[in-house]
């Protein structure tokens, strides 16, 4: 027979508040199988803690249920309580009566009765509890960082520094991520290249990072300390360890009408080219869906001007394996897509840009050359209009909910350098809310409109229409409450951002959490807010949610620190709490196995014993390192054959039972 002890925590007044404590100890103390039940105001405590010790040692208890707040809070925390004082620390319950009763009701009564049952379910759980052991798995010395943008580069940098190998996988010819697309960088207006091209060059020079562009993550199997993963490096007909830059296939190249993806379209490029000057590797990539040789079989101009002989038609994708002990994901954000915006008539003017687009074309190295101009006749304009929040904090199903956090400050940024080097030109935004929450960043907006006479109104603009060569703007001014009709020569849409649009693919392949926007979810928004709730997968940049770039780099080198932590431990403990089939009634129909979201169960053939009769079966068996204890299994399967340990069925329905008592 269990001798449970029940622990009730006030946790100062979150709890107390709107549930009877001291009636939740009195009724905890007449269930069968409690020896001692005792509240505190604070059970986390120290000294709360110390409470649970003493009575462990003093009742000679086997189990304890504390009735306190989530476990994802402090479950550990009374499980190394009840260790420290000889219990297993799998003997342990937690009744969550915060979130799941406090905090959501507000009658007294009604909250205390439901504390008591949600004790009384505990306890029923408890009292069939049995001792576990967690067991311990390698851990493989090497991270993965997936995305070679300014928050993978600045993850791998300080995963190496530590001493770990570090592989970086860009998608793209070169790293630099969407930060090597911009001009100045906010509220500093650092030329953005000028501190970013130090940590490429940096990154690719580091004896401990492997940099692989052009690929692709394929597949990912394992588990946190040792992941494998496939890696398609794809063909870039281009040898890289023959060439040497010199620029001449793309000069000499003669298909030329490829719109140019880094500078968003707004020029092109070569068949063979290098995304930017800065590019690293700085060797071409030949895109075989554009050029000539690959589609007719004719030209080979590269291969004729080349001499270094690196051009290599017949290169093929290759694929290689390499293990893990840890991934960081550092996908970063695109813009999205206007297709659905028609009142500004982004599809039907080419002076509506975007302002990524407008970062191009202020760029010297960009579309033309760092010079201010219309995009229909490249004359400089007289009058520009900035419009916020295109696609952010949306009502509608056209956009996002959220705000993208970023354009407030980069359209401030726009209109200073705007009015800065070209004072003759007037700047209008129209806004719905001026967001400027960051360190020097409200006395930046404020420098745009009282140092450079930016106008800002507030409302929203209801139609953009291409008049002749202008632009006639609709506009609401909230403030003044009228109705305005300006001409313009520009329009500039401060889009939302979003994640990357392989980030539901990588999510899928890692078994990692994403919302209902497709940015990553942490394991905790507070408390592990680089950690995804899969283990050994961690966060880093936008992906998890947008940020400008200080924030990123910072999430990076936190998400960095968590991995150096990872592997500088040369063993696991893997959690006990496991699915376990019984081979007496496993029938091996596959089923656990097409649930499993881990990868964790396979088949093989045993002999089992059944009632005396010894048979070769095919019957489930379970990868303890790999299964999270998620229960799908033990769910679907037919036979009853797939239990989970800590939460057996019997002890599920035990708690049904008390609930329903």
């Amino acid at each position: 027979m269990q001798r449970i002890g029940v622990f009730v925590c006030h946790c100062g007044t979150n709890i107390a508040a709107t549930v009877d404590v001291k009636r939740v100890v009195e009724a905890a103390a007449k269930e069968p199988g409690v020896v001692h039940a005792e509240d505190y105001q604070y059970m986390c405590s120290e000294a709360g803690q110390l409470k649970i010790r003493e009575a462990i040692e003093q009742k000679h208890l086997t189990g304890i249920v504390v009735c306190s707040c989530s476990p994802r809070m402090h479950e550990n925390t009374f499980r190394q309580a009840a260790k420290r004082a000889g219990i297993n620390p799998y003997m342990v319950e937690i009744a969550n009566i915060r979130e799941h009763c406090s905090w959501i009701h507000k009658d007294i009564e009604e909250a205390t009765e439901k504390a008591v049952i949600l004790a009384r379910a505990a306890i029923a759980k408890v009292m069939l509890n049995a001792p576990l052991t967690p067991g311990t798995s390698q851990v493989v010395k090497r991270a993965l960082v997936i995305g070679g943008g300014i928050a993978g580069i600045q993850t791998a940098l300080d995963i190496a520094d530590a001493g770990y190998e570090v592989d970086i996988v860009e998608k793209t010819p070169s790293i630099g991520g969407r930060m090597s697309q911009l001009d100045k960088t906010f509220p500093t207006l650092d030329c953005s290249a000028c501190i970013l091209t130090p940590k490429m060059v940096e990154a690719a020079a580091h004896e401990k990072i492997t940099i692989y562009t052009y690929s692709e993550v394929e597949k990912v199997s394992g588990f946190v300390g040792d992941f494998h993963v496939d890696i398609r490096k794809k063909a870039r007909s281009v040898d890289m360890s023959k060439c040497t830059g010199c620029g001449v296939c793309q000069e000499k190249c003669p298909s030329r009408k490829t719109p140019n993806e880094f500078n968003r379209g707004l020029n092109t490029r070569s068949a063979i080219y290098t995304p930017f000057a800065q590019a690293i590797p700085n060797v071409p990539v030949i895109d075989r869906e554009h050029c000539t040789k690959f589609k007719t079989g004719k030209c080979g101009v590269c291969a004729k001007v080349c001499q270094a002989g690196a051009i290599d038609y017949d290169q093929q994708d290759e694929i290689i394996t390499v293990d893990y002990g840890a991934i960081v994901v550092a996908t970063g954000f695109d813009t999205i897509k206007l297709d659905k915006y028609d009142e500004y008539a982004y599809n039907q003017s080419p002076d509506v840009i975007t302002s990524l687009e407008l970062e191009r074309i202020m760029n010297a190295a960009g579309p033309t050359k760092g010079h201010l101009e219309r995009m229909s006749d490249h004359k400089p304009p007289k009058s520009m209009v900035f419009i916020q929040c295109v696609g952010s904090r949306c009502a509608d199903k056209r956009g996002k909910s959220y705000c993208s956090k970023i354009c407030c400050m980069y359209t401030a940024k726009h209109a200073m350098l705007i009015r800065d080097k070209y004072p003759d030109v007037d700047v209008t935004v129209f806004y719905i809310d001026v967001r400027t929450p960051g360190k020097n960043f409200d006395e930046f907006y404020r420098r745009a409109v009282e140092e450079y006479g930016v106008h800002y109104i507030k409302g929203q603009v209801g139609k953009v229409a291409p008049q002749g060569d202008k632009l006639l703007v609709q506009a609401a001014d909230l403030l003044d409450n009228k109705q305005i009709r300006m001409e313009t020569d520009m329009v500039v849409l401060a889009t939302a951002i979003e994640p990357n649009p392989d980030v539901r693919k990588i999510a899928t392949m890692l078994t990692a959490s994403i919302d209902t926007n497709n940015f990553l979810t942490e394991s905790h928004a507070k408390l592990r807010p680089v950690e995804s709730p899969t283990a050994g997968i961690f966060l880093s940049g936008v992906c998890q949610g947008p940020k400008d770039i200080p924030e990123t780099v910072a999430q990076a080198g936190a998400a960095a620190v968590k991995v150096v932590g990872l592997l500088a431990k040369d063993h696991l403990v893997t959690n006990p709490c496991t699915a376990k089939a019984d081979p007496i009634f496993c029938n091996g129909c596959s089923t656990c196995e097409k649930v499993c979201p881990y990868g964790a169960i396979s088949y093989e053939d045993q002999l089992v014993n059944d009632h005396g009769i010894r048979e070769t079966r095919r019957v489930a068996v379970v990868n303890s390192a790999l299964c999270q204890g998620c229960g799908a299994c033990t769910v679907a399967c037919p036979s009853g054959a797939m239990d989970l340990q800590g939460f057996s069925n019997r002890q599920i329905l035990a708690e049904v039972d008390a609930i329903c008592r």
